[in-house]
């Protein structure tokens, strides 16, 4: 009798546990997407321009990205449950910040605070379910929950954005998580259980602050450079600057023991061209995705609401599809399947940048479909390649640098398309034109990286007896971004 008290006690633990921690994960990705949908009432009641609402987005991107690998790290070495609340606290009062900016600036600090909770929040989640559930049946169901629950994030944020902002106006979006992080707070404390790994490797404290810098430096000089002239002292030495602390950060990486970044991967091919690829996916999707809302709103006379219900089939086709990529890769291999899909994003935002103000949208929401689908049969197997391509013990840091490589990406796709649309617009043109200049450019690269793997990804046969071909045709692929700072640790 006190076994079974104890079993379902156990259990009882272990549901609680896998709540807290995939709700925590869902505020998270939600935030990566209602943002889109609130842009537009942001640039009206805030007074901005587009540099405003870059910086809006890639504030927070640029944290996630260049703090995840930390992220994961630190809550192997100071404590998962320590490092997830900690995480979960920055990020609620970040939010509640960001619903109380009373000016651009204000926000934009909000989002800085928002991406460090949600670059210690997203890994150390995975790390306590892993933790958790050393049985690996029980693990692998326990993060497929927790993908979903990352998928179900995606998926509602332009929905729930549009919901919001046409009821409230845009504070609303980052009000709905305070009392979401105030309740994982409090259950948090009561029912998580601590968990450390005493063999994680140092903090590359150096390798951090010096990889923030030098792509905060990139990321101002292009979102800047329209606004001040590409070539006033400012926006040139920016650029001078990332080149610098971009060749430190290279150094540094080269000396140390243990860098968060080995260079030494990147001597495989395999290795090199998924992350590469990764970048361009993580570029095309958010810098495109940037613009979406913008575009129904703006171009074709929407209301917030309507354009957040309108930009869903991007969200929705990647949720239904992810789960099969990783499956049809495991029985194909990387190249078929990444090439299939890169192409496949590409020519949806190919179609989306001859959409005009006047297209109907039954002929606009199939391309915005078939660029999810693409962007969909891309993300997993780009990582599974990456985790290929090093050995067993390496896979949890491969997938860690495959996830920040995407969000650099991003970083980049809201910098450099903003800046071609802000070109354009300099030049005379409408902003319908410079929308349509920047589908086309995020469609061009696409289906140029196609082209490049297609060429250059080393041929894989089917990995289904492989540790990569388990991670991939598992549920847990549905989301490998958040999830792979700190799987295989």
């Amino acid at each position: 009798m006190a076994a079974s008290h104890a079993t379902a006690g156990g259990r009882s633990n272990r549901a609680v546990l896998l709540t807290v921690t995939c709700l925590g994960q869902f505020m998270v990705l939600l935030d990566n997407t209602i943002v889109g949908a609130a842009l537009p009432d942001m640039q009206h009641r805030l007074h901005t321009e587009l540099t405003g609402l870059q910086w809006i987005v890639d504030a927070y991107v640029l944290l996630v990205a260049m703090l995840l690998l930390s992220g994961g790290v630190f809550a192997d070495r100071f404590g998962r449950k320590r490092v997830y609340l900690t995480g979960v606290a920055v990020f609620t009062a970040a939010s509640l910040l960001c619903s109380l900016a009373p000016s651009l600036g204000w926000l934009v600090a909000g989002r800085v605070l928002q991406g460090i909770g949600a670059a210690a929040l997203s890994p150390a989640s995975l790390a306590l379910l892993a933790a958790a559930h050393p049985v690996p049946q029980e693990r692998v169901k326990a993060i497929g929950l927790w993908a979903g629950f990352s998928g179900i994030g995606l998926a509602a944020g332009p929905v729930a954005g549009g919901v919001l902002t046409e009821a409230f106006g845009w504070p609303a979006i980052f009000v709905v998580n305070v009392p979401v992080g105030v309740i994982l707070l409090l259950a948090g404390l009561r029912h998580l259980g601590e968990s450390r790994n005493p063999s994680a490797p140092a903090i590359d404290i150096p390798g951090t602050v010096l990889s923030v810098l030098a792509v905060g430096a990139m990321t101002y000089g292009l979102i800047e450079g329209g606004a001040r002239g590409w070539t006033s002292p400012v926006i040139l030495g920016s650029f001078a600057a990332a080149v610098l602390l971009l060749a430190g950060f290279v150094a540094v990486e080269a000396r140390r023991s243990a860098p968060m970044l080995p260079l030494r991967l990147f001597q495989r091919r395999l290795f090199t061209v998924s992350n590469t690829a990764m970048v361009v996916v993580g570029f095309a999707l958010m810098g495109s995705s940037f613009f979406f809302s913008q575009f129904f709103v703006y171009v074709q006379g929407s209301s917030i609401l309507r354009a957040g219900l309108q930009t869903l089939p991007v969200s929705l086709a990647m949720v239904i599809v992810s789960p099969y990529a990783g499956r049809l890769a495991a029985r194909y291999g990387f190249r078929i399947v990444v090439t299939t899909g890169l192409a496949l994003a590409g020519l949806g935002l190919l179609a989306l940048g001859m959409v005009h103000a006047d297209t109907g949208y039954w002929n606009v929401w199939w391309r915005l479909g078939l660029a999810g689908t693409g962007f969909a049969l891309t993300m997993s197997p780009l990582t599974g390649a990456a985790i290929q391509a090093v050995s067993p013990q390496e896979g949890g840091l491969a997938s860690g640098i495959s996830s920040t490589t995407r969000q650099i990406g991003a970083v980049l796709g809201v910098a450099l398309l903003g800046a071609v649309v802000r070109t354009r617009q300099s030049g005379g043109a409408s902003l319908e034109t410079g929308l349509d200049s920047a589908f086309l450019a995020a469609g061009t690269v696409t289906v140029a990286t196609a082209v490049v793997t297609g060429l250059w990804l080393t041929r894989s046969e089917p990995v289904e007896g492989s540790a990569a071909a388990r991670r991939l045709a598992g549920p847990d692929a549905v989301i490998t971004s958040k999830k792979a700072p700190v799987n295989g640790r």
